[in-house]
């Protein structure tokens, strides 16, 4: 006889903090926000960034992929983070990874490419609110300031001693993204919840 149960609900690696997260951004007035932004799909891409398949892929996901180091491109649900001279990471909305491979691959046709779904190997951790680029400058040895990593940026450094991919979100207030592996998104968590009791209640200084 067939079994059928159905299969369990998917958790993200934060899942248990959701409570936590929101807490914190009550706490802080408006200060910061934090939230995990789970399941988006990400795609790795490495190919020629001077071959016919660049232009081939950004056509079929309609953006060009970004030539620029640490720069990120984005088409309304699609976003391109530029990691190496011919690397990038492909990120959508959940459940969109095997469209992205498909849409990559189908383009490159014959050119030499390689695509690797990674949505499983990391999280999305927002940090956004007018104090969001102090809270992670607490642990983070970029200089942060808008005149060095303005919106659309992008970069692969530690946070807290964690090797993440860190996004400053290119639309209006939107803040950052902190792509960190699974395993260790609980301890960076932890990190960001305690670095964020700075902000509780107005006991940061104004902006």
């Amino acid at each position: 006889m067939a079994d059928t149960t159905p299969p369990a609900p998917l958790r993200s690696p934060l899942s248990y903090a959701a409570a936590a997260l929101a807490a914190a951004t009550r706490a802080s007035g408006g200060a910061i926000r934090l939230a995990e932004l789970p399941f988006l799909a990400q795609v790795n891409v490495r190919l020629d960034a001077k071959g016919a398949a660049a232009d081939a892929v950004g056509l079929a996901l309609g953006l060009q992929l970004p030539l620029e180091p640490d720069t990120v491109v984005r088409a309304g649900e699609s976003t391109v983070l530029w990691l190496g001279p011919d690397e990038w990471l492909l990120v959508g909305p959940p459940d969109t990874q095997r469209e992205l491979e498909a849409r990559v691959r189908e383009a490159a046709g014959d050119e030499p490419v390689s695509v690797t779904d990674v949505s499983a190997q990391r999280t999305t951790l927002l940090v956004a609110g007018p104090r969001a680029r102090d809270l992670l400058a607490h642990g983070c040895s970029l200089d942060l300031h808008p005149r060095a990593f303005a919106p659309g940026r992008c970069a692969q450094t530690t946070l807290a001693r964690t090797q993440v991919v860190l996004v400053a979100r290119d639309e209006p207030r939107a803040g950052f993204w902190v792509l960190v592996r699974s395993s260790f998104a609980g301890y960076l968590t932890d990190w960001l919840l305690d670095a964020a009791t700075e902000y509780v209640h107005g006991s940061a200084c104004p902006a």
